[in-house]
């Protein structure tokens, strides 16, 4: 089929990927115009543009498609089909509107559980035992569209949203090709979503990525995993008279019961009281550091029993954010 890709992250990579190996025409990539990115801000390619110029493909980068212009061009592409995996813009109607086969967006989230932008985060956040990635037939909702395929897929107690995020990647990005093949072949069937379940995946927020150890160890361990390892949950405690901020990458919750009070460093292996429980740190990362094990941690940055880790000023929405 003709098709024009739209994606912007590494996780939109699989899917174009599997779509030039499958033999489909892209006539066109759209993605997210270079931005300043990293520690030195130098502005940088989305990773959809890096691969698309590697295999030699036209690519776009409006700022919006709600201009005539934008529209025009997009529909001078003639696509049959346009295939949008993690895009970053709303499709306006008239872009909708012009693929005669309409338009794929690949979701990871079990329809209509997780619409919007978080829907791995917000899925281990909720401690949800499964996912999956679905291909939908988009409308002007927002990821209210019919469901065409679904691959269910287990989250682990442990799973970060790293390790889920390279599973749905992979997993979307073959349901995609199976899904364009079913549709080529006027075989592609899709089903309205009902109207019971549905919950919103909202952006993450800034005021989300500090820990609050007052909070049950397993909705304090969800955390660290959700946001594992990019943005990062973090802790503050001070080392030299400095304070630092600390991120957690992985944990491990105990049902022990903590006497001590929250945010309190309960023995020599940094676990941590917790409202309900207690919490093991496992691995961590420093400010500029590579990843480490908590042992390591600790011989650079010493944290006695009994010593107390910062808590935010109030649990849940900071309205300043």
């Amino acid at each position: 089929m003709r098709v024009v890709f739209m994606g912007t992250p590494a996780f939109a990579l699989p899917t174009l990927d599997g779509i030039l190996k499958a033999g489909h025409e892209v006539a066109a990539v759209y993605t997210q115009p270079p931005r300043p990115a990293g520690r030195g801000m130098a502005v940088s390619k989305s990773p959809v543009h890096r691969l698309a110029e590697r295999q030699g493909l036209p690519v776009f980068t409006p700022a919006t498609l709600r201009s005539e212009a934008a529209t025009g061009l997009f529909a001078g592409h003639r696509p049959e089909v346009a295939v949008v995996v993690a895009y970053g813009l709303i499709l306006p109607l008239p872009v909708l509107e012009t693929p005669g086969a309409g338009c794929l967006n690949l979701h990871a989230s079990a329809l209509p559980r997780w619409r919007g932008a978080a829907p791995i985060q917000r899925a281990i956040m909720a401690g949800d035992a499964e996912t999956a990635a679905t291909v939908m037939r988009m409308d002007a909702g927002l990821d209210t569209g019919p469901v065409c395929l679904v691959e269910r897929v287990p989250i682990g107690a442990d799973t970060t949203a790293g390790e889920l995020h390279d599973l749905l990647a992979e997993r979307g990005a073959a349901l995609m090709v199976a899904a364009l093949g079913e549709l080529a072949r006027g075989r592609l069937r899709c089903t309205p979503q009902p109207n019971a379940g549905v919950t919103y995946a909202a952006k993450l927020g800034k005021y989300e990525t500090q820990l609050d150890f007052r909070r049950p160890a397993r909705e304090v361990h969800n955390r660290v995993r959700a946001l594992s390892p990019t943005p990062g949950a973090w802790f503050e405690a001070s080392h030299e008279g400095r304070a630092e901020r600390v991120k957690l990458l992985r944990t491990a919750p105990l049902n022990a019961t903590a006497t001590a009070a929250p945010g309190t460093i309960l023995d020599e292996a940094l676990t941590v009281a917790c409202g309900a429980g207690a919490l093991r740190v496992l691995e961590v990362q420093r400010s500029g550091r590579k990843p480490m094990a908590t042992a390591e941690f600790l011989r650079g940055f010493p944290l006695g029993t009994g010593a107390r880790l910062s808590l935010p000023p109030q649990a849940g929405h900071d309205p300043s954010d």
